[in-house]
């Protein structure tokens, strides 16, 4: 019996959120038909406040069948957008979610759909993560959601969030190994030729652009430099010299402009650094952990499952699967 996917459309929605993921399901069901299994798979369904044409931000249109909430469903996928906090604003998004949700058994987000789900009171207690650009905006409306900024995808329950656009990529293909198996999400992978598939617990890969993005223009050159020199030992006082500040105006300003601390700062870099070596290839932890700065492998690993979740060999692991299955069939790209 197929699993009847509900996507939740409204106006302004991100195309590709909701496209990325069809296309993983739109990929299960042909493979399954190709193995003989055509009554598995899943059942594409398409909804919206008022059944019609529903612009994207790209001006695609795409076409909602029916209202929210009129079958029993498996999966309601709300996909996110630049509108989406917007949009959670609007009480019937809300009321539909509500409904439609009551008739599924999981609800998924993709990128800031997290706003949805949260304005309609699905996250609440819950764990969710969303994209890092608005994860602080989440978090100041909706306290009561348990938010895990860097993760790629979040479980909780029957309540899936993922990280911005593409994660929900990651995601789409985590649902289809949960229903069908790992072999099937394998061959899913290597049909749209994506390679290197994620596991939620994974960081958001954009760490650095987003770095970047927080320091601004004022921090650029400390930007540079601080990666420039990361496998020396970095000071508050030799961060101050290079921003032209004294050390306890640094110390007072950056945290308030950037919203992390130097020392969050400067530990961010290190694990991005490390995380580069260990996709190259660089065999020595003891090597990577001097290159990028942790001096020590302990601290290091440390550092890993503190931020991460998991040790480097874990996440050197994870990249490694692809090649041992076959090059392409995992996601390696590093998407929003």
């Amino acid at each position: 019996m197929k699993k009847r996917m509900e996507f939740y459309f409204y106006q302004g929605m991100l195309a590709l959120d909701v496209t990325g993921p069809l296309d993983v399901f739109q990929a299960a069901n042909e493979l399954l038909s190709r193995n003989g299994k055509g009554k598995g798979g899943y059942e594409l369904t398409f909804s919206a406040n008022a059944p019609g044409p529903v612009s994207t931000s790209s001006g695609l249109c795409l076409h909602a069948d029916a209202r929210p909430g009129m079958k029993k469903i498996d999966t309601l996928l709300v996909p996110g957008g630049m509108i989406a906090e917007t949009a959670s604003t609007d009480s019937t998004n809300s009321l539909n979610i509500q409904m439609a949700a009551q008739k599924a058994r999981r609800v998924v987000s993709v990128c800031s759909g997290a706003f949805l789900l949260a304005a309609a009171g699905l996250l609440d207690g819950r764990k969710a993560t969303t994209h890092w650009m608005v994860a602080d905006r989440l978090a100041q409306l909706y306290p009561a959601v348990h938010l895990e900024q860097d993760s790629i995808y979040v479980q909780d329950g029957n309540t899936y969030t993922s990280a911005g656009v593409t994660a929900g990529i990651d995601l789409a293909l985590a649902l289809v190994e949960e229903d069908y198996g790992p072999s099937l999400a394998i061959e899913v992978a290597r049909l749209l030729l994506l390679y290197r598939r994620r596991p939620g617990n994974q960081s958001q890969f954009s760490t650095t652009l987003a770095l970047q993005a927080k320091v601004g223009k004022r921090f650029k050159p400390l930007f540079d430099w601080a990666e420039a020199h990361l496998d020396q030992k970095l000071t508050v006082d030799q961060l101050a010299e290079k921003a032209h500040m004294s050390s306890r105006t640094f110390a007072r300003i950056f945290p308030s402009e950037t919203g992390m601390s130097p020392g969050r700062f400067i530990e961010q870099l290190r694990i991005d650094r490390a995380r580069e070596l260990l996709e190259s290839g660089v065999e020595g932890l003891e090597q990577i952990a001097r290159e990028s700065g942790f001096g020590r492998e302990e601290r290091l690993r440390r550092a890993f499952q503190r931020r991460l979740g998991i040790s480097p060999a874990q996440y050197r692991a994870h990249f490694m699967k692809g090649e041992q299955h076959d090059q392409g069939s995992y996601i390696r790209d590093i998407h929003l």
